[in-house]
């Protein structure tokens, strides 16, 4: 997985996750990727700031394989999974356990079209898959109050 700072035509700056750069690419030019503060389709990478001393699998010299290293892995994925949780916050509208049914009432076109997160069960999960809905598991992190 990747993250990118994306840019719309209207200046708003905003991350998105993707497989890789190419299905970034594939999506954008499919129009598939739309700024969800005014839902422009005009987007553009927007500058990101190197990991100077980081890369996937070392932290500032220490292998994954060691502990310190391995430790930091997880803070920074948990740090990944916060940001990303904090942006489908803000980003979509939360439907809690009626996930599974306005989904289907979106996809139907009964409701509007927008981003939203709740809960499903697996065999709910499955069962959007198999009707062709889109949906997609994340692993919710709860923003921890720091005191």
């Amino acid at each position: 997985m990747i993250l990118f700072d994306l840019r719309c035509h209207k200046d708003h700056v905003f991350e998105a996750w993707f497989l890789d750069g190419e299905t970034y690419e594939a999506q954008q030019g499919a129009g598939d990727v739309a700024c969800p503060i005014c839902g422009s389709l005009r987007i553009a990478k927007a500058p990101m700031a190197p990991r100077i001393g980081k890369t996937l699998g070392k932290t500032l010299g220490e292998p994954c394989g060691t502990e310190a290293g391995e430790e930091q892995l997880a803070q920074d994925l948990v740090r990944a999974l916060e940001r990303l949780c904090k942006h489908i916050e803000v980003s979509a509208d939360d439907v809690g356990e009626k996930f599974p049914d306005e989904a289907r009432r979106i996809q139907g076109g009964k409701s509007k079209a927008r981003g939203i997160y709740g809960e499903a069960s697996s065999e709910e999960h499955e069962a959007l898959l198999d009707e062709g809905i889109e949906v997609i598991r994340i692993p919710w992190i709860r923003r921890r109050h720091h005191s």
